[in-house]
């Protein structure tokens, strides 16, 4: 038997990088996949590539009818959620003095407002023994010359460890 055969997860980003890994992999070992992303024609290639169990739901994380659009449809479609990847994000690099607020809004919307609301909008679905997993960049915990801006917002979404738990 797979690791998660029967298993109903939930990937933010998942049209790329480390989100659409995730979903192949967790495809391969049993489980229905939610991917997400902004770009419909990257979310369709996505959907063919991972080609089975999988539906690919268009979407911005940052915008809260887009969440609600998304749990609704995983509530009449699958009726719960074991797995949450929240892992879509951005980033724009901009040096220190030369950050906008226009760059300041959509990096936060994204990548904490984003984050946040997704976790939140998902406990209704989320049984005993469910997993929350959260993607963070390792630039929260090594500095980078031109990334000053990016660091700080990653940092507020990094999991301190001990306390994963869920309640």
């Amino acid at each position: 038997m797979d690791k998660l055969e029967g298993k109903i997860a939930l990937i933010t980003g998942g049209n790329s990088g480390i989100g659409l890994a995730t979903a192949k992999q967790f495809v391969n070992e049993g489980a229905h996949v939610f991917i997400t992303g902004r770009r419909d024609p990257e979310l369709v290639v996505a959907v063919k590539e991972i080609g089975r169990n999988v539906t690919g739901v268009q979407g911005d994380v940052s915008n809260l009818g887009d969440l609600d659009r998304l749990f609704a449809q995983i509530k009449r479609e699958k009726g719960k959620l074991d797995i949450v990847f929240a892992n879509a994000g951005m980033a724009k690099y901009a040096a220190l003095g030369k950050i906008t607020e226009e760059l300041y809004d959509l990096t936060f919307d994204i990548n904490v407002k984003g984050l946040l609301f997704t976790v939140q909008k998902a406990l209704p679905l989320l049984p005993d023994g469910a997993s929350i997993i959260l993607n963070a960049s390792i630039v929260a915990s090594k500095g980078c010359r031109r990334i000053v801006f990016i660091a700080p917002q990653r940092l507020l979404c990094a999991p301190s460890h001990g306390h994963g738990r869920r309640t």
